[in-house]
């Protein structure tokens, strides 16, 4: 799986990048056809502590899936994005079968 990682409007330190790799690449996991992944980082404009987005785009074959999550760190918004990515492939897993 090629897996992009985009900061937007920041630069994103290699640690960072590192752990959303191993996130995202562990999804292959429950479904080995996933062909790429898109994940973007960007800063919210908001007032409040939660202003970290992670949008995470996976491309399988015939669907693109996608889930968006904003938390208070880059990671946990990426954790919770990875689960919810989990949960779909798993899905249109048992829908293939």
């Amino acid at each position: 799986m090629d897996i992009n990682v985009h900061s937007v409007h920041f630069s994103a330190d290699r640690k960072l990048v590192d752990f959303i790799n191993g996130k995202v690449s562990k999804l292959e996991v429950f479904f080995d056809n996933i062909i790429a992944g898109e994940v973007y980082l960007r800063l919210d404009n908001s007032a409040n502590a939660e202003n970290k987005v992670a949008e995470i785009k996976l491309s399988i074959p015939g669907k693109e899936l996608f889930a968006k999550k904003q938390c208070k760190s880059f990671e946990e918004a990426a954790d919770l994005a990875c689960e919810a990515l989990r949960r779909q492939v798993r899905k249109q897993k048992s829908k293939r079968k």
